[in-house]
């Protein structure tokens, strides 16, 4: 049987104020129906005029416009990453779609207007299970032994408390061999792992992110308890009984 954490959730449920990707993905249906469809470049990106709405309206944590100027005099699709996953998410997913050099909700995708929670039920397993993370990263060589099962799994008991990348790597592969090298391992768990959790809002970074991802602290959002079954909650019952 195919693994299938996600719960149905109510479209006012309070915890999917905690996911950006959902916040980006509702606010860019907004701005289409009081705008009409997005301009494209002729690369088929983003125009950047809507590039600096996103960057003001997402709200995405760590990635407002003072941060995102601060590197870019102006800014294009790919200067705001978020954005540019999520171009390729609502393709992927044929809730949009290129036409005549703009970007349009299809069908499919107007249906999801005005229902957060069953977008949040398309794009959360979608996203996770199904998207190729590592594809833009130069780890992508070797691929992390394990499963989007153990890793939540784990994340779950392992988060309770906040976890670290190195944390969890220890946990799922043990210590890396001891010098000052950089560790290949940690890093792509936080690329293909913890990053993806924070951005659907499954995860949030414990105080202000920090520009070495070994040293943030991740926790689980009201989102991970709201939308996610696993096999190791009763696990977690029993840490809370003793």
């Amino acid at each position: 049987m195919p693994f299938q954490p996600f719960l149905e959730l109510a479209d006012t449920h309070p915890a999917l104020a905690h996911s950006p990707m959902l916040r980006g993905l509702t606010r860019t249906f907004a701005y289409i129906a009081e705008n009409g469809p997005i301009g494209l470049t002729p690369s088929g990106a983003f125009k950047r005029v809507f590039v600096q709405w996103a960057a003001e309206a997402f709200d995405w944590p760590g990635h407002g416009p003072a941060d995102l100027y601060a590197v870019n005099k102006v800014l294009n699709e790919w200067d705001f990453f978020r954005l540019a996953e999520l171009h390729d998410l609502m393709l992927a997913l044929t809730i949009g779609r290129h036409f005549k050099g703009e970007f349009r909700l299809t069908p499919f995708g107007k249906t999801f207007v005005g229902q957060p929670g069953r977008l949040f039920g398309l794009v959360a397993p979608f996203y996770l299970f199904r998207v190729d993370h590592a594809r833009n990263s130069r780890l992508n060589e070797e691929r992390l032994l394990g499963s989007w099962e153990i890793f939540l799994n784990v994340v779950n008991v392992e988060a309770e408390g906040g976890i670290t990348a190195e944390r969890l790597r220890e946990v799922l592969y043990g210590p890396p061999e001891p010098g000052p090298r950089y560790d290949r391992i940690a890093g792509q768990l936080y690329i293909e792992v913890l990053r993806p959790m924070c951005w659907l809002g499954l995860l949030q970074i414990v105080g202000e992110e920090r520009m070495a991802s070994r040293d943030n602290v991740y926790a689980k959002t009201p989102l991970w308890h709201a939308a996610l079954r696993l096999d190791t909650d009763a696990s977690l019952r029993t840490i809370v009984k003793h």
